[in-house]
C-alpha cells in the first residue's frame, strides 16, 4: 500500500523460529527503525537488539498464565500509533503468513488506511531439517509436504477441519499448535487410512538452545505427550520422512567453531 506522509507505517516482521540469526537482515532493518515494536511473547529477547534503544517494545503477553492483548486491541494500537506518526513492526514468530494472523492484519490495516509490508521469515518448519534433522520433503518418500493447525480460532468461517481426510495424504505433516489435541487429529487419521505405524516426531522449541525432540508412532504419540507432559510449543510430524534425515545433532550450532563471526555447523567443511 502507498504510504501517506503525514501517517506511519506498519511492518509486519517475521522473527524466525526462535534462533536470533535467523531473522532476515530486511526484518532487522525495520526493527532498527522503529517507534513501536509489538512483539508476540515466543520471539526470543535477542531478535530485539537490532532495535533502536529509544524505540517502545510491548510484549503481547502470554495465552498462559497471563494476559493476553485480545487481537482487536494488537490492530487499534497498531492503527494508533501508525495515525500519529510512527513507524510500528508487528514483531511475530516464525513467518506472519504461517499462522500467525497476518492476513487478518494486513486485512485491518487496509481497511483504515494503513500503509503496511510484510517481511517474510523462516518458519518453524523450515527449520526441522537444520536444527533438527528432520527432513519434510525426501525424493524416496515425500514429494508433497502440508502444514495443518491443531488448533482451530472458535468462529472460523465454514465447517471444522476434518482431519481424518488427511489419512490420504501423500506426504508430510506438519501440525503446528497441535500438541494438546494430538490424540484428536491422531486417531483422526488412522480412521482415515493412515497406517498407525507411521513414524511421528514432536519438536518441542524448535532452534532454541533448550529445544528437545521426542519420536513415536501415529499410534503413540497421543500417549507420549500425555506422559512426558509435553508442553507448547511444538511441532508435530508425520510421515516417512521422519526418519530418513541425517538425525538431530547433524545441523544444530557447534559454539566453538566459529570462523569471522560465522557459525558453522558440525562436521561442516572450512
Amino acid at each position: 500500500m502507498m504510504r501517506d506522509q503525514a501517517t506511519g507505517i506498519v511492518y509486519l516482521v517475521g522473527a524466525g523460529p526462535g534462533e536470533p540469526d535467523l531473522l532476515t537482515l530486511r526484518g532487522a532493518a525495520c526493527l532498527s527503525r522503529a517507534d513501536l515494536v509489538l512483539h508476540d511473547y515466543l520471539v526470543n529477547p535477542l531478535v530485539l537488539r537490532h532495535a533502536d534503544a529509544a524505540a517502545e517494545i510491548v510484549c503481547l503477553g502470554r495465552p498462559h498464565g497471563g494476559r493476553s492483548v485480545p487481537q482487536a486491541e494488537v490492530n487499534q494500537r497498531m492503527i494508533e500509533a501508525a495515525r500519529a506518526g510512527r513507524t510500528v513492526v508487528r514483531l511475530k514468530c516464525g513467518d506472519p503468513a504461517v499462522f500467525g494472523r497476518g492476513a487478518e492484519e494486513t486485512e485491518t490495516l487496509t481497511a483504515a488506511g494503513i500503509a503496511f509490508e510484510v517481511i517474510p521469515g523462516v518458519t518453524a518448519a523450515s527449520a526441522l531439517f537444520s536444527h533438527a534433522g528432520i527432513p519434510i520433503t525426501h525424493r524416496a518418500a515425500a514429494s508433497a509436504v502440508a502444514l495443518v493447525t491443531g488448533h482451530q480460532a472458535n468462529g472460523t468461517c465454514g465447517p471444522p477441519l476434518d482431519y481424518e481426510r488427511f489419512g490420504n495424504f501423500p506426504g508430510t505433516l506438519v501440525f503446528y499448535m497441535g500438541t494438546t489435541s494430538a490424540r484428536q487429529w491422531s486417531e483422526a487419521l488412522v480412521r482415515g487410512g493412515r497406517s498407525p505405524d507411521t513414524p511421528v516426531a514432536v519438536v518441542r522449541r524448535v532452534s532454541w538452545p533448550d529445544q528437545q525432540v521426542f519420536h513415536a508412532t501415529l499410534g503413540t504419540v497421543a500417549e507420549l505427550v500425555e506422559r512426558e507432559q509435553i508442553r507448547p510449543p511444538t511441532l508435530i510430524v508425520v510421515g516417512e520422512a521422519v526418519e530418513l534425515g541425517p538425525g538431530e545433532t547433524a545441523g544444530r550450532r557447534d559454539e566453538a567453531a566459529v570462523a569471522d563471526g560465522v557459525p558453522r555447523a558440525e562436521g561442516a567443511e572450512g
